[in-house]
């Protein structure tokens, strides 16, 4: 028997939950008795806690009685951990835990219970994209992979955001059983058992500058105006009326990117609204968004998003308009 304890709490999102612990009960289909999982839900004395989505889930145990030698500790996410005081049983429960198990970790915003614990010194981990610059701030020593669906640095396990739970948990499957019963598992529950590249393809790659009245938002409205013309450094300080020099300076520092970065994301995020919501030909897309050429385009998505255009399209392509 491998035993599984998730943590979950007031405001914990449901799929954070539901999502591992079906991979887990699916598996129990596929692989024998003695080696089959039993899930044990930890939470707060009350047992019954309220989900971000307003969901009522019990808890099997509370933290205070949970203090078996589990094999596998995870702790959900919820939306409100990342800026919410941590709560004192759960940092506790998982600090005592931690050390006993086999394995522990996180799924999506989950990672900042663990980092409040202290468990994350010193490892790779990752969250949900829009959290994981937070938790980098939040947490120095922690090294945070901003692309990663999920990650694995010795017996800490960290995922990405929601859904990656999912891809977590058949990961542990696979490390348990085999690959087969992963596949197997996915299969059941009409997933991919390992999904084609990384966050970046969930994330817009801009922001609104702070200042829109900056030279710099300026200089960024005239890229997305021209996103289809060559831009060159030259020409973009022109735009803003500065030298090359004091351009180039300038727009690192107020948009944390060199003005050739941020034309290659302006491209790579202008393709991929035409490619979500149109059929268009790959060549015509490249040319429109400034790539050139679509090969130019496919090595800039493989380098930016770990997938082709054409894998993009058939993921995100929109299917609701006739």
């Amino acid at each position: 028997m491998r035993t599984v304890a998730i943590a979950i709490f007031q405001g914990v999102q449901a799929l954070d939950v539901a999502g591992p612990v079906d991979v887990f009960a699916e598996a129990n289909g596929f692989i024998p008795a003695s080696s089959a999982y039993e899930i044990t839900l930890v939470g707060p004395e009350e047992r019954i806690v309220r989900a971000s989505n307003g969901t009522r889930l019990i808890a099997d145990l509370p933290f205070d009685e949970a203090d078996a030698r589990y094999g596998t500790a995870l702790v959900a996410g919820g939306p409100r951990l990342p800026v919410d005081a941590p709560d004192a049983d759960l940092i506790a429960w998982l600090t005592d835990t931690a050390s006993r198990c086999e394995r522990y970790g996180s799924i999506c915003t989950g990672a900042f219970a663990l980092g409040h614990a202290g468990l994350l010194d010193g490892r790779e981990v990752t969250t949900h994209w829009q959290n994981a610059p937070r938790l980098a701030e939040r947490f120095p020593h922690a090294r945070v992979e901003l692309d990663r669906i999920y990650m694995r640095d010795g017996n800490l396990v960290t995922s990405a955001g929601v859904t990656a739970g999912i891809d977590v948990a058949l990961a542990l499957v696979a490390e348990d059983h085999g690959a087969q019963v992963a596949l197997a598992v996915a299969k059941r529950l009409v997933v991919f058992a390992q999904r084609r590249g990384g966050q970046s393809q969930f994330s817009p790659y801009l922001s609104a500058p702070a200042d829109e009245t900056s030279p710099v938002a300026k200089v960024q409205a005239y890229v997305m105006e021209h996103i289809g013309e060559r831009l060159s450094v030259a020409q973009l300080a022109s735009v803003a009326g500065m030298s090359e020099r004091n351009f180039a300076r300038a727009f690192v520092q107020l948009a944390q990117m060199t003005p050739h970065e941020f034309v290659e994301r302006a491209r790579v995020d202008a393709a991929r609204n035409v490619l979500e919501s149109s059929d268009t030909p790959l060549k015509t897309v490249a040319y429109d968004c400034g790539f050139g050429t679509a090969d130019r385009m496919r090595l800039v998505f493989a380098r930016r998003l770990g997938v082709s255009p054409n894998d993009y399209r058939l993921s995100f392509r929109t299917r609701f308009a006739k």
